[in-house]
């Protein structure tokens, strides 16, 4: 234990999410050993952040201005909207490099049980974007991208719920299933069925039914195998076998082998 200030500032330190006691000892020596201007300019940042933080008055992400850098970007695509809980959300799917639409922050997750609602996320102005348009844009997909648990999964059925009225808006969820590199043993029954239930096809055609172990969507079934034709009877030949010309009868072969049978007297 340490007195003064300098317990103080562990102390704080020790409350923020991650930071352990000797996390918050680190950093609060740390600060006693900075230069001036380092301590003045974390002085600057949190008083900016206690003043008010600016919001993008689209998606809902925080900016420097009135909108974000996505938003305003012209490169992107306006009718491909992905939906996240938090901020944070937004800095992970871009680092993948492979979404090129915009986003709508939610601000959380329905979690009816700790007092948040659907009037406590941002769910009314996703709405607003659905039914307006966007630069001239209307939006053709959401990608619901919360969390997968229990509250994302939550927040996930309601919103398909609400913009099942849309019907030419397509609506889609994140699959979620193995991480690559994993191994399959070492793999939960959650995420193991998740994974079979959203796989996705390497070949096949529309018309092949759902098998069991997972739903399959018409897009993504096989063709089934073509079946031979039956091939068609044989038709008689006119004026075969013995007999008058353009009678038929049976051939030579069948007429061997018949047995006749004598009457009696």
């Amino acid at each position: 234990m340490y007195e003064g200030p300098v317990q103080n500032l562990i102390d704080e330190f020790g409350k923020l999410p991650g930071v352990g006691p000797k996390s918050a000892q680190r950093l609060a020596f740390h600060l006693l050993q900075a230069e001036p201007e380092s301590v003045e300019r974390l002085r600057s940042a949190l008083q900016a952040v206690v003043d008010g933080v600016t919001y993008c008055e689209v998606c809902g992400t925080v900016a420097a201005a009135e909108r974000c850098r996505i938003c305003s970007d012209p490169r992107r695509d306006p009718t491909l909207i992905c939906v996240v809980e938090e901020p944070k959300d937004i800095e992970a799917i871009e680092r993948t490099r492979e979404f090129r639409g915009l986003y709508h922050v939610l601000g959380g997750a329905l979690d009816p049980i700790n007092g948040i609602g659907p009037n406590e996320l941002r769910i009314a102005g996703l709405m607003r974007r659905v039914g307006e348009e966007f630069e001239g844009e209307e939006i053709a997909e959401i990608i619901i991208a919360t969390d997968p648990n229990t509250t994302g999964e939550a927040t996930s059925t309601y919103l398909a719920r609400l913009l099942r009225p849309f019907p030419e808006l397509m609506v889609s969820r994140l699959a979620s299933g193995l991480p690559m590199g994993a191994d399959l043993e070492f793999a939960d029954e959650l995420t193991l069925g998740s994974a079979l239930s959203g796989r996705r096809i390497l070949s096949g055609g529309p018309s092949q039914p759902a098998r069991s172990g997972g739903v399959l969507r018409p897009e993504q079934a096989e063709p089934p195998i073509p079946q031979p034709s039956p091939e068609p009877a044989e038709q008689p030949v006119p004026g075969a076998g013995s007999g008058a010309a353009g009678r038929t009868g049976p051939s030579e072969a069948e007429e061997s082998r018949r047995v006749s049978v004598p009457h009696r007297p």
